[in-house]
C-alpha cells in the first residue's frame, strides 16, 4: 500500500478515535455553559422561538412542538423539555449523540434524518429525508439540502463528509423557511437556496467553512438573518465583520463554552 494511502487511512481512523473520544468528553466534563438567549420570530403560522444551546444543537418552539436539532450531551439541557421532532443531520458524534437522544426522546416523538443516521440509531419512528426530498413532518415542510466537503479531506477521493450521507435541512414555518447547514463547505445547493429567513451557519475549518468562506457562502443565498454556529477555534465576529452592509442581520451567541 502506497505511503499516502497508509497515511490517509491512519488520518481516518484518528478521526473516527476522535469522534469517540469528544463523545466521552461530553459524558466526563457535563454540560458546558452558553448564553441561552432565545429569540423569537413572528411566521404566517404563529410564533418561532429559536434557542441555540451548544456548538451545532439547537432547539426550536412552533405551534405547541419542541424541536431539538442535534442535540449534543456537552450542552446545558438543564430544564429544556423533551422533544416532540428530532432532526439530526449526519452521523458525527458532536451531531448524533445517543445518551442526549434517549434523554430527549419520548413514546411519541419523530425523528427526521438522512437513511443513514435512521439505521445507526434505529430509536424512534424517522422520516428518512435525504439530499433533494421534500416531506411535510407535523406541519412543517421539510427539505433535504445537500451537505458535504468539495476540497477538504483526508487525501484525494476522501473528504471528510461525503455527499449524500448527511443533510442539512430547510424547514418551513408558514411563510418562514429556516435552514440548518450541518457540516459542509460552500457547495452549490447551499448558494442555491431561496427565499431564506433564517440560516444557521456551521464554520469550523477544516472539516467545514473558515469564517471568511462562509460569510462569502452567504452573501450568496441571502438570508434576512444569519446564525454562526459550530465555530469551534473561529471568531464569529469576523464573520459577522465580513456581511457588514449586506443588509443581513447577524445574529452572535456564545455557543462554544466562552465565559
Amino acid at each position: 500500500m502506497r505511503l499516502s494511502m497508509v497515511a490517509a487511512v491512519a488520518a481516518a481512523l484518528l478521526w473516527v478515535a476522535q469522534d469517540g473520544i469528544e463523545a466521552q468528553m461530553a459524558q466526563a466534563d457535563g454540560p458546558q455553559p452558553s448564553n441561552r438567549q432565545a429569540d423569537t420570530v413572528r411566521t404566517s403560522q404563529g410564533d418561532l422561538r429559536i434557542l441555540p444551546i451548544y456548538h451545532g444543537s439547537v432547539m426550536l418552539e412552533f405551534g405547541g412542538k419542541v424541536i431539538h436539532i442535534d442535540p449534543w450531551s456537552r450542552g446545558d439541557y438543564t430544564g429544556l423539555p423533551q422533544a416532540d421532532l428530532l432532526v439530526i443531520t449526519h452521523m458525527h458524534a458532536d451531531h448524533m449523540d445517543r445518551p442526549i437522544i434517549e434523554k430527549l426522546k419520548k413514546p411519541s416523538t419523530i425523528m427526521v434524518a438522512p437513511a443513514a443516521v435512521a439505521d445507526a440509531l434505529n430509536c424512534c419512528p424517522v422520516e428518512a429525508i435525504g439530499n433533494g426530498e421534500t416531506r411535510t413532518v407535523m406541519g412543517i415542510a421539510f427539505e433535504g439540502v445537500a451537505m458535504y466537503n468539495l476540497v477538504e479531506g483526508w487525501g484525494p477521493g476522501m473528504p471528510f463528509h461525503h455527499k449524500g450521507i448527511g443533510s442539512g435541512y430547510v424547514l418551513g414555518f408558514g411563510d418562514t423557511r429556516l435552514y440548518i447547514s450541518g457540516d459542509t463547505e460552500c457547495v452549490p445547493e447551499m448558494k442555491a437556496l431561496k427565499n431564506i429567513t433564517i440560516a444557521m451557519v456551521g464554520m469550523n475549518p477544516p472539516k467545514t467553512m473558515s469564517t471568511l468562506q462562509a460569510a462569502d457562502c452567504v452573501k450568496a443565498f441571502g438570508p434576512k438573518i444569519v446564525y454562526p454556529i459550530h465555530y469551534r477555534g473561529q471568531r464569529p465576529e469576523d464573520f459577522a465583520k465580513a456581511l457588514t452592509g449586506t443588509g443581513i442581520e447577524v445574529r452572535v451567541r456564545k455557543l462554544e463554552g466562552e465565559s
